[in-house]
């Protein structure tokens, strides 16, 4: 794999809240091997939102330089229950949930990691057969003092708030992760700073050389004020509809839309920071946002339905629909179909010859895009947004 340890660090570091210790991870760049980067999540609800993908997208990053990412799904931790930033105990799920959740992770993270390129675990592998006589010795090697150090047992226990004994137990086992699997590098969110830590001090006992540690920021959900969160109805899943997806996010503030550019597009940081420039200049930041709904639609569904969910979108923020726009299906025998015609078929023009007038004006759209050319043709197996005028829509199937 090319060395360019500069390129390397800058790609890492894009993004990131800290990179713990950045001369460690240039000598073990400099070797000139692939490293093996871990992500651990827990599978505590079945979907993932786009809060999850700021650290899947840096493991996609360090993936397209060669690395090997190793996809960590917690479902013995999920047992314990991460007590991070909580002020009380959270709950173990059920082996039943767990499984039931752990199904969707892996489909959820190929959109955004490489499959083929991806090592998927589960830490029970090792965890489970690792029993009470080796939990006991695991836990030896980490003091009380030093798990109070942490910053929400430390608030709970000064507020003489409960803290079961298995809490601290979680710590020690997403450590005990980054010794079974020899990691070079952990990635998480910055509330996972003390456990990815806490590996590093664990690989020291098992005479490995520790690993780096890379947290990202944690994704602010819609509301602008609380972390991206299933449970806080703040979130955007990335399995959710296109015209789910699309609406959610041009409902951030302009404000907030910066920093998702930041940490979920895939622009160049040059580029982003001209078009805030532009923005700041006095050009709608409305475009910016559409941009930015558009790409993240775009890549985990396709360019279509992005273009499908920016017509929907207009057409609901006009007033041109009520619950639903209307929905058509055009039998071609396979044969598609011109847009004069389907126009009329739709019914959002009275007659082709209405439709042609409109397509001279620039008046007709198809998925939002203006229809310039009267010769556009639908193939068959396509489903379009329609639209003449600024309030007569419908979505087209043809077959």
């Amino acid at each position: 794999m090319a060395i360019d340890v500069d390129h390397q660090v800058e790609v890492a570091k894009r993004g990131a809240d800290e990179l713990i210790v950045e001369s460690e991870l240039r000598a073990k760049l400099a070797r000139g091997r692939p490293l093996r980067i871990k992500l651990g999540l827990d599978p505590t609800a079945p979907d993932i939102h786009v809060g999850h993908t700021v650290v899947l997208n840096k493991m996609r990053q360090l993936q397209d330089l060669g690395h090997q990412v190793i996809f960590l799904i917690g479902d013995f931790t999920s047992m314990i229950g991460d007590p991070s930033g909580r002020n009380a105990t959270r709950p173990p799920l059920s082996r039943d949930e767990i499984r039931a959740n752990a199904q969707t992770y892996h489909a959820q993270a190929s959109k955004v990691l490489d499959p083929a390129r991806t090592e998927i675990r589960y830490n029970s592998e090792w965890c489970e057969p690792l029993g009470a006589a080796g939990m006991i010795r695991l836990a030896s090697q980490y003091t009380v003092a030093r798990m109070l150090e942490r910053d929400d047992f430390q608030r709970r226990y000064a507020s003489h708030q409960s803290i079961a004994v298995h809490e601290f137990l979680y710590p020690l086992m997403q450590g005990y992760d980054s010794v079974a699997l020899k990691a070079d590098i952990e990635l998480g969110g910055t509330d996972q700073k003390f456990n990815l830590l806490v590996g590093r001090e664990l690989q020291k006992h098992a005479g490995q050389e520790p690993q780096c540690v890379l947290t990202m920021p944690l994704l602010v959900g819609l509301d602008g004020v609380e972390k991206m969160s299933k449970s806080k109805g703040n979130y955007v899943g990335i399995s959710e509809a296109p015209d789910a997806m699309f609406g959610k996010l041009m409902s951030i503030s302009d404000e907030l839309m910066w920093r998702y550019y930041e940490l979920l597009s895939f622009r160049p940081m040059e580029a982003i920071a001209a078009l805030r420039r532009e923005c700041d200049a006095g050009r709608n930041p409305r475009e910016a946002k559409v941009a930015l709904a558009q790409e993240i639609v775009a890549r985990f569904h396709s360019p279509a339905d992005a273009q499908r969910a920016l017509a929907t979108f207009e057409a609901r923020k006009g007033g041109a629909m009520r619950d639903e726009m209307p929905e058509v299906t055009i039998e071609t025998g396979g044969a598609g179909i011109a847009i004069a015609n389907l126009a009329k078929q739709a019914g959002v023009v009275d007659s082709t010859s209405e439709a042609l007038r409109l397509i001279a004006g620039r008046g007709l759209k198809l998925d939002g895009e203006v229809v310039a050319d009267k010769g556009t043709t639908v193939p068959a197996g396509a489903t379009v947004v329609v639209q003449a005028g600024k309030r007569r829509f419908a979505r087209v199937a043809v077959r």
